[in-house]
């Protein structure tokens, strides 16, 4: 490239645009007064003689020339001064590759240089002559819109188009004939897919409610009734929200097929810029490109900052297949989005990267077209593929890859890849956290019938289009893909539950549950039993052994002791030794609870009486012994064999209470006038207040329990403490 200045004005090789209100010099060939189509926009022409011109601020900058067909080889470079400063920026180049085949001028890309009153201008290394009518058009984004009567008729337009019929699948053509529109490929008739199949928005929908053999079956699922949520829109600032002029706007809104290829693009207006200023970009691009240009609109379907935030872009509707002025040849069954800023050096942050593929995915998913798929598309002609070639392009693909031209920039082309991959994956990291209403045992949930179950996904909810809960093949509940949660009811069973998360490119994830309804409590077989047994008895406590049967239909969680005191008794035990206070009745009540959360419980009250062995009719040989180791700290001694002692009482059970010792003799145990066996109460050790013997009965009844001295060779003798029974 020549490193010669080329000579704009013959003194001063460049040109110097003051804002002041002195007067014009004047001069033969001298420049042009300064022109305003608006108050949005100055235009100033490039003259051969130097001078100064009058101009008011400005905040976006480009050059243009008369002939859209023709080219500005050298590199257009400008600087500016801001506001209230004396101070210029450095010099900053215009992207000048990019063309469209109805612009009105040609021109550069625009520049955003901030609130400025001040502008100098300069073209190196041109090797031909300049495009005549060259001049610089600077955009005020924030000047008064047009007069009430445009403003109200655009508003009429905007009403119409909003009330038109086509959604966001109908098909709408691109008239390649006609009047009324003149921009940036608006009206090619190009870009057709090699062959169709896609699937409209509702035949996507329908199809979500059956799915197919290795999801949740084998066997198609049967449809089912229940309402799928909206497909959400990605979260942007509406052209209202940005304050686009909609008085500028040229006729109505267009439409085009299904989306089969999504663009991205960078507005190569500079990246100096706070995010606070992104909507008055969009709204200098907006003016750019109709006013310098001729455009009906703004070009971009969409266009988003370097924070991440989406604008609306061309009118007609964000859910709709508005055919927009972006890619020559290739803007029919197509959409956009324009990164604002310069990407050639530097590329976008994660942020902004899910955020592109949420939009893709928003476009590309409607439609059943994977956006980290390929297509095969024919041109309406353009620079890199004329009009009738094939092109085959990623779904997600760059300017550059449809046109001759730098566009989206070296660095945010390089990340297209990991873009396709973000918004064409399936949800990742879904698991289930929880599952409210539930108790989870070895890999299953028990429950009374309502659920709630809690996921999680690691994609974002902008990449999310919803979420379905199927329970055995069924859809129960379809959720938006802002939701973790939903509440259900599932009747008595074992079911399959499983959640499905939807990206908004159409391919989905799932993870399944088992989960087992009991809608009934725990059995018990019958009411608990309690019985004496053998240790030893004190004043506070009598030794008995408690036993339950209890049974549940699908699987036990705890059994427990609740009174008198709470003990956990497991699911498997069927007995637990226990013991109560003498000559007082004690509730013992065993809670039974299943796994679901289902709960019975039986009590058994009885009272242990205990008699002394003064009350007892005896027979034969008896002495009185006093000890504190007996009960109430006295007893009797009985040696000649055949000495007996008997009670009659009423109960359910009972125990003989003696004591023991290493030479303690034998005795034999009469039930009811029937022998029981013999009773050896040696020990290694004295053992007083002994229950040597028991029997029970399932009812209550009246018994004799006799007790005889056998005088046992060389230990004759036995220590009788008592009777102890179950009233």
């Amino acid at each position: 490239m020549h490193r010669n200045r080329t000579k704009l004005l013959a003194a001063s090789g460049l040109l110097a645009m003051l804002a002041g209100t002195g007067s014009v010099p004047a001069g033969a060939a001298g420049p042009q007064p300064v022109r305003t189509a608006a108050p949005a926009l100055q235009t100033v022409d490039l003259g051969e003689v130097a001078g100064r011109s009058t101009i008011s601020p400005f905040s976006l900058v480009g050059v243009t020339w008369a002939d859209p067909r023709a080219s500005l080889d050298g590199v257009v470079q400008v600087r500016t001064r801001a506001v209230g400063s004396a101070r210029w920026t450095p010099w900053q180049t215009l992207e000048t590759d990019g063309r469209a085949p109805h612009d009105l001028r040609g021109s550069s890309d625009p520049l955003w240089v901030g609130p400025s009153d001040g502008i100098e201008a300069r073209v190196l290394g041109a090797r031909h002559p300049l495009p005549r009518g060259l001049r610089v058009d600077l955009i005020n984004p924030d000047a008064e819109e047009g007069p009430p009567q445009a403003k109200e008729k655009a508003d009429a337009r905007a009403e119409s188009t909003r009330e038109g019929r086509l959604g966001g699948g109908a098909r709408e053509s691109a008239r390649a004939e006609g009047t009324g529109t003149l921009d940036g490929g608006a009206r090619e008739k190009n870009a057709r897919p090699e062959s169709t199949g896609a699937q409209g928005e509702g035949a996507r929908e329908e199809s979500a409610r059956a799915i197919g053999a290795g999801v949740l079956g084998r066997r198609a699922a049967p449809k089912s009734a229940v309402p799928l949520p909206a497909r959400p829109v990605p979260r942007m600032v509406t052209r209202a929200g940005w304050r686009a002029n909609e008085s500028i706007v040229k006729g109505v809104a267009e439409y085009t097929g299904p989306t089969q290829v999504f663009f991205v693009h960078h507005t190569a207006t500079g990246n100096g810029y706070s995010c606070a200023q992104s909507a008055g970009i969009v709204r200098g691009i907006q003016a750019y490109q109709v006013r310098s240009r001729g455009w009906d609109d703004v070009g971009y379907n969409f266009l988003i900052d370097k924070c991440g935030t989406v604008f609306e872009g061309r009118r007609g509707g964000v859910g709709r297949t508005v055919l927009g002025a972006h890619t020559m040849g290739f803007n029919a069954d197509a959409s956009s989005i324009a990164v604002i800023g310069n990407y050639a050096g530097h590329g976008v942050t994660p942020r902004v990267k899910t955020v592109i593929a949420a939009v893709a995915a928003y476009k590309l998913g409607a439609y059943g077209n994977a956006p980290n798929g390929r297509v095969v598309l024919t041109s309406g002609g353009g620079n890199r593929f004329p009009k009738g070639q094939r092109a085959a392009l990623w779904r997600i693909a760059g300017h550059r890859d449809a046109g001759l031209t730098a566009c989206p920039g070296n660095a945010l082309y390089a990340q297209l890849p990991s873009i396709r991959a973000i918004a064409g994956g399936a949800p990742a990291g879904l698991h289930v956290l929880r599952i409210g209403g539930t108790a989870l045992s070895a890999r299953r949930y028990f429950t009374k019938g309502l659920i709630q179950p809690v996921w999680t996904t690691g994609t974002p909810s902008a990449l999310i289009n919803r979420f379905e809960v199927w329970v055995d093949g069924v859809l129960r509940v379809a959720a938006p893909g802002g939701h973790r949660t939903t509440r259900l009811r599932l009747t008595p069973g074992s079911h399959t539950l499983t959640v499905r998360a939807m990206h908004l490119s159409g391919r989905s994830t799932t993870v399944s549950s088992r989960v087992i309804v009991d809608a009934d409590s725990p059995v018990f077989a019958a009411k608990p039993a309690l019985a004496l047994r053998p240790g030893t008895i004190s004043s506070g406590a009598v030794p008995l052994r408690l036993r339950w049967t209890v049974g549940d239909g699908v699987a036990l969680g705890s059994v427990g002791l609740t009174r008198p005191l709470a003990v956990n008794l497991g699911t498997t035990s069927r007995s637990r030794d226990v013991a109560a206070p003498p000559n007082r009745a004690t509730p013992f009540t065993v809670r039974a609870i299943d796994r679901a959360g289902n709960a019975a419980s039986a009590t058994i009250t009885r009272t242990p009486w205990v008699v002394s062995e003064a009350s007892a009719r005896r027979t034969g040989s008896w002495a009185a012994l006093r000890n504190g180791g007996y009960l109430g700290g006295t007893a009797v001694g009985g040696s000649t064999r055949g000495a007996s002692a008997s009670w009659t009482f009423s109960g359910t059970s009972a125990a003989l209470v003696l004591s023991k010792g290493p030479r303690a003799g034998r005795v034999g145990v009469f039930l009811d006038g029937r022998p029981q066996g013999m009773v050896d109460l040696r020990s290694a050790s004295s053992a007083p207040r002994q229950v040597v013997w028991s029997r029970s009965w399932a009812g209550s009844g009246e018994h004799t329990v006799r007790v005889v001295v056998e005088g046992t060779a060389g230990r004759p003798g036995v220590a009788l403490d008592g009777l102890v029974y179950l009233k």
